[in-house]
């Protein structure tokens, strides 16, 4: 403290007060310097790298997830993709199949109608046969009747091949 009556000092002029506190302040200062500070520094350095190695860590697991995300929704199309192929494969698949049925369908058909004409046809040969045969008969009978008497074998085949040519002849011609 300053006593009351003592004289103002004036501002280039120090007074021992100042003084030692001035070499107090240094020493604290020197002190602080040593031995307080560097370990304060080294535990601000440490917590600066683990918050540099913590950021890090974060910007590495944000780019995996991303590249994660990036994986996922390239698999997500390629399903899309594979999906599409196996589906348009099976429209193919099922067109073919149902082209293979309708032409094994058509050809049992065409062989079906074949069949059928070959066998009117073989029915139809059977009846014109069975019909000369018949026509034959009528002939040789209605002849033996007209003739009155018994024809013999060489006129009896003359008689039969006129009457057959009579037949074919008229078979020929349509409505006869």
């Amino acid at each position: 403290m300053v006593p009351l009556d003592a004289a103002p000092l004036g501002p280039l002029q120090l007074n021992a007060t100042a003084v030692v506190e001035l070499i107090a302040f240094l020493v604290m200062l020197g002190i602080l310097a040593r031995w307080v500070y560097p370990p304060i520094l080294r535990a601000a350095e440490a917590r600066q790298k683990q918050i540099g190695d913590q950021l890090a860590a974060a910007e590495k697991a944000r780019q995996d997830a991303e590249q994660y995300l990036k994986d996922a929704e390239a698999s997500i199309q390629e399903a899309r993709v594979e999906g599409q192929r196996i589906i348009e494969a099976a429209r193919r698949s099922a067109e073919q199949v149902a082209l293979q049925v309708k032409q094994q369908a058509e050809a049992e058909a065409k062989r079906i109608l074949e069949q059928a004409v070959r066998d009117i046809e073989a029915e139809r040969q059977r009846a014109m046969y069975a019909l000369r045969d018949q026509v034959a008969e009528l002939v040789v009978t209605a002849a033996q009747k007209v003739v009155g008497e018994t024809l013999t074998a060489e006129r009896h085949r003359e008689l039969i091949e006129r009457a057959i040519e009579e037949v074919s002849v008229a078979e020929a011609i349509p409505g006869a």
